[in-house]
């Protein structure tokens, strides 16, 4: 392939995960500057349908979706976030320990995966965002507790052909101790691998996050969250409401599409073979 054209395309991965960064980070911001006045309560203003005044239309009692989506996303991607890296960091110290000690640190890590990739994902999450006491807090833990095991799977994958190699084994052969290599030379190669795998959690998080909160075991009713919304939706949507259900949707399917564009041409960028493709 020629040179021009090789550029050429990184140049357009790098601008489509540009273009997508700018646009959940500016809902990111916007969401968390927002003033509260902006999808305030107002009766006078209810069910009316998308215009000018009114992009989203207002909902049952007036407040404008608008504005409520844009905190709404916000929200979800603060609770998807946390809870990716959260999940993420355990999912990669797992995943290294359980390469690098071997015995029973691997066998008892296997097993955890196992055991979490064996119950219904959902049902998991539920139950653990009750007891954690639901709310913001709850769905938080119960996203970062949940979704590690897939990652270690591959970041264990990853370590066994790194321990095999040349240099990690003369390491060894020098007298320097499995946390050493580990941390030394294991972790660096391992990186790039959990920064994909960390972006590509992002999309599950979110969507996990809103379905829970949608059937009633995440963020309280009074905080404005894409799964609040679409769950209030459903109560109005039979009588032509539409515009309750369609944006909030769109607004969370367009987030989680971006973060799997972005982790998609981001493993193109740092894959050597996939780069030259």
């Amino acid at each position: 392939m020629d040179k021009r054209q090789i550029w050429n395309r990184r140049i357009l991965v790098a601008l489509l995960v540009s273009a997508a960064v700018v646009y959940l980070a500016g809902i990111f911001f916007w969401g968390i500057s927002m003033d509260p006045s902006c999808y305030d309560t107002n009766y006078a203003d209810k069910f009316i349908s998308p215009g000018s005044k009114h992009w989203f239309g207002t909902d049952f009692v007036g407040r404008d979706m608008f504005y409520r989506c844009i905190k709404g996303l916000s929200n979800s991607l603060i609770v998807g976030i946390l809870a990716s890296v959260v999940s993420s960091v355990i999912a990669l110290a797992a995943g290294i320990a359980s390469a690098v000690l071997g015995g029973r640190v691997d066998r008892c890590v296997n097993w955890c995966v196992d055991l979490c990739m064996g119950l219904p994902h959902l049902v998991l999450l539920i139950l653990i965002s009750f007891m954690m006491g639901k709310g913001g807090r709850g769905v938080t833990i119960a996203v970062a507790l949940t979704h590690w095991p897939s990652l270690t799977r591959i970041v264990r994958s990853e370590v066994m052909q790194i321990r095999s190699s040349q240099y990690v084994q003369a390491s060894y052969r020098l007298g320097k101790s499995k946390i050493y290599v580990a941390v030394r030379h294991i972790l660096p190669h391992v990186l790039p691998v959990y920064m994909i795998g960390l972006i590509l959690l992002f999309p599950h998080a979110i969507m996990h996050e809103a379905a829970i909160t949608f059937l009633g075991f995440g963020m309280p009713a009074e905080m404005p969250a894409i799964g609040v919304i679409l769950s209030e939706a459903m109560n109005h949507i039979t009588t032509g409401k539409w515009w309750l259900a369609l944006f909030p949707g769109c607004m969370l399917l367009i987030a989680v599409i971006l973060f799997d564009v972005i982790g998609e041409n981001l493993k193109k960028l740092w894959n050597p073979g996939s780069a030259q493709e």
